[in-house]
């Protein structure tokens, strides 16, 4: 299928094809009828995307707050390799459209296969043949509801967000500053709610369309017929509402809005305009400034919008969703008119050029709609409906050394930051590797993944790479929840598999991992434990030579906080943070001592994620890892003691490392990159792949520092140690 994207790098704009994208449960699959651009928030990153990589920082500031703290955890090296990563791909552009459902996934009752639907979300509602929709996400569309109109749905859904922070009342009068999309709709919402409206931009033409539409008068900024027609309509008090939806660097339009308002008046930003507030102006009248957040309540919540976990209404009157449905049968009624809106209707093949046009200037546009063919499936590619892979009834036993100059053949489920950041950069440069597919449920991650890394092929049909027999080795780098049953079945189907960590995170999960291993007789597995082989602590180590008696390990993690809505946070499906990253501390720990635990006892923090893990091993040693997230962000992430025999092994960060005892010896001095391990374990997975030898890391192993993260969440539940079984 076709999609419009963007490299924010180089600003270039393609229509580029892209493997259809899978129909998951919980949402459906739309074939695409009409999308809207939105001329104000997309042409902004269109913009955006051709400054120089100055420009990109000024314009956005808070992602430079961002790189400078991955610089202080992660270094120089990482840092810029990820970020370099993330400019040079290919972006998503849209946010709402209109169209077909054509296939329905598992928990979705409302609609069916070929019912009209409006969709919404910059991740959702592309500029694209096709898109996965969750079901909060998406409304029916009134019978009688012209696509193309229907097409409005999200950014009626953001100015109706915005008219209800206004709390707008019959009789008031409100002002409307910038008549863009947005604005023209903020005012016709108004009027249909029996809100007088005076509008205010500097385009003439969007002022008469404004009029036109049921604004009591429009005008210039700077024209005194504004301030003299707001003062006849409110008697000289000033209007009730401000909406700003205008954008720009300009501060013109809140001191207007003081200006104009009256005392104790309400002020709702809804564009991205400057926001210096003139104090007394403000103070004076006691205004009170609010903001409209997108599409209303559900926007950047996961658990509503990804998981479809809706608000009972007797709490929340009007989600997302519910604006959106209000929206479209405020259309289907007549009560908005949306038609004089649209200034031009491009097929979609010329999507490229209409940016184009629309960024030069050379077509002057409110509202611009893209026109799918009728049936794109056509000539895009087929929608493939994945059945689960059948367990076979036999074990059978891979066939895994590769005949002599033959490659080794990787196929990567997932295709996420950290994959196309850690992993994917050493396997492409590798030498007697070939990336065969990559398979992702978002068609997008999948081509940029292609395109960046040289894989031969690009697709969302997971059976399909399983049942590839030239496919050698299978990495699952997915969120967490997915990893066992992914893994579990790329086993089954006869391959190695590299998965990322957590290998699992139920005990039921690594049951049926294990089963799986019994089932097929193959156990060819490595979970991306990769501190064991980075380069400094295995010299380290070795400088630290052996022992005779037990050990003590302090392993420090400064894990530090979360951003909001990032889907570590979501317990319920993805586990705790500890579960998902634990075992990368629990496994080096592991190395290091030379056996796997024996027992856990787990400690936390009243009302945080802190923990303290206690391990033992056989001999006696001790770890003790300390999982803080309330530390300071400038503190190094890992510090890591060994001390035994008279030894300290001392490691900082992997930047540094030393051994004290009857020598002293002590790595450079000088700041280098941070080098945890990621390419030498990929190449030990490869080489064993390749030869047919053991996995770098025994499955044993791999099981009991599983099982050790696993019980850490015992340990906390029953407040005692937990003794694990079958240890080393």
């Amino acid at each position: 299928m076709k999609q419009v994207v963007q490299n924010y790098k180089s600003g270039e704009l393609a229509l580029l094809d892209v493997p259809v994208p899978g129909c998951k449960p919980g949402g459906v699959l739309v074939r695409s009828a009409y999308s809207l651009i939105s001329t104000g928030t997309e042409l902004m990153k269109v913009s955006e995307a051709g400054m120089s990589m100055v420009g990109k920082a000024r314009s956005r500031p808070d992602q430079v707050a961002k790189v400078m703290q991955s610089v202080a955890v992660n270094g120089v090296p990482a840092t810029y390799r990820k970020v370099m990563g993330k400019l040079d791909s290919y972006t998503p552009l849209g946010y709402s459209l209109c169209g077909v459902v054509e296939e329905v996934g598992a928990g979705v009752d409302d609609v069916k296969a070929g019912d009209l639907v409006a969709c919404a979300g910059n991740e959702h509602a592309l500029h694209a043949e096709l898109n996965w929709v969750p079901k909060n996400l998406y409304a029916p569309v009134p019978d009688g509801l012209a696509p193309r109109h229907a097409a409005f749905g999200t950014v009626g859904s953001i100015a109706m967000q915005g008219v209800r922070q206004g709390e707008s009342r019959l009789g008031e009068v409100a002002l409307v500053i910038g008549l863009g999309l947005i604005g023209q709709l903020v005012v016709q919402l108004l009027t249909a709610s029996g809100v007088r409206v005076v509008g205010v931009d500097p385009d003439p033409v969007r002022c008469e369309l404004a009029e036109r539409l049921g604004a009591a008068a429009c005008g210039d900024p700077a024209s005194a017929a504004v301030e003299a027609t707001v003062a006849e309509l409110t008697g000289g008090h000033g209007v009730d509402q401000v909406y700003l939806a205008a954008g720009g660097g300009s501060n013109e339009p809140v001191e207007l809005a003081a200006r104009l308002c009256r005392d104790r008046g309400r002020v709702v930003d809804i564009g991205k305009c400057r926001l210096d507030l003139p104090w007394n102006a403000y103070y004076e009248k006691e205004l009170d400034v609010r903001f409209s957040r997108s599409y209303g309540p559900g926007r950047y919540d996961p658990e509503y919008e990804l998981e479809g976990r809706d608000y009972p209404i007797g709490y929340v009157r009007w989600t997302e969703r519910r604006n959106l449905a209000c929206f479209l049968d405020l259309l289907a009624r007549g009560s908005v008119d949306v038609e004089p809106l649209v200034s031009h209707v491009a097929d979609f093949d010329d999507a490229v050029e209409t940016y184009r046009s629309l960024k030069d200037g050379e077509l002057k546009a409110v509202a611009v709609l893209f026109r799918y063919p009728e049936r794109a499936g056509e000539t895009a590619a087929p929608v493939v409906a994945v059945p689960a892979v059948a367990v076979p009834t036999a074990s059978r036993k891979p066939s895994p050394v590769r005949a002599a100059g033959t490659p080794v053949r990787l196929a990567f489920v997932g295709a996420g930051n950290y994959a196309t950041s850690m992993l994917l950069p050493h396997l492409a440069r590798r030498d007697g590797v070939e990336l065969a597919t990559v398979v992702t449920t978002t068609a997008l991650s999948a081509a940029n993944a292609q395109r960046k890394f040289g894989f031969a092929g690009a697709t969302t049909d997971l059976d399909a790479v399983l049942g590839d027999k030239s496919v050698d080795a299978v990495f699952v780098v997915t969120r967490h929840s997915s990893h066992a049953e992914l893994t579990r079945r790329a086993l089954l189907a006869g391959k190695s598999v590299f998965v990322e960590k957590p290998l699992a995170l139920t005990e039921d999960e690594l049951a049926g991992v294990l089963a799986a291993v019994e089932e097929s007789g193959n156990d060819r597995l490595q979970v991306g434990f990769n501190r064991r082989f980075a380069p400094l602590l295995q010299e380290a180590k070795k400088r630290f030579g052996a022992r005779t008696g037990p050990a003590s390990l302090r392993y420090l993690v400064n894990a530090g906080r979360l951003q909001h809505g990032s889907w570590y946070l979501r317990q319920g499906t993805e586990g705790s943070r500890f579960a998902g990253e634990g075992g990368h501390f629990i496994d080096t720990a592991s190395w290091l001592l030379e056996a796997d635990p024996v027992s856990v006892y787990a400690v936390a923090a009243s009302g945080n994620e802190d923990l303290q893990v206690v391990l033992s091993y056989p001999d006696g040693s001790t770890a003790t890892i300390s999982y803080v997230t309330t530390g300071a962000p400038g503190f190094p992430k890992e510090t890591l003691d060994v001390l035994a025999d008279g030894k300290v092994l001392r490691l900082d960060d992997f930047v540094r490392a030393s051994v004290h005892g009857p020598g002293k010896w002590v790595s450079s001095r000088l700041p280098k990159a941070r080098d945890k391990g990621q390419s030498a374990q990929l190449a030990a997975f490869v080489k064993a792949v390749r030869s047919g030898g053991p996995m770098p890391v025994p499955l044993e192993s791999l099981v009991a520092t599983t099982a050790a993260t696993l019980a850490v969440r015992a340990g906390l539940a029953g407040g005692a140690p937990v003794t694990l079984a079958g240890a080393r």
